[in-house]
């Protein structure tokens, strides 16, 4: 059984006072996430020189922006 599994089982058997309280606390897990997400891209923002940060866009655009509608 994965962890994943086993939290499931173990909501399963709560009462619903109790699992409206792990959802609180599931919530600001998510929520610290998103802010240390956000810290991150802070932190990094700036980091490429004006080439580097032109040539990875150029990268992208040229391989990563293109839809071939023959693959869906």
């Amino acid at each position: 059984m994965s962890t994943l599994e086993a939290i499931v089982e173990e909501l399963r058997t709560l009462p619903p006072p109790k699992l409206a309280e792990a959802a609180g606390f599931i919530h600001r897990l998510r929520e610290t996430t998103r802010e240390e997400q956000l810290a991150i891209l802070r932190e990094t923002s700036g980091v490429w020189s004006e080439p580097d940060g032109e040539a990875i866009e150029k990268a992208i655009e040229e391989g990563c922006a293109k839809v071939d509608p023959r693959d869906w």
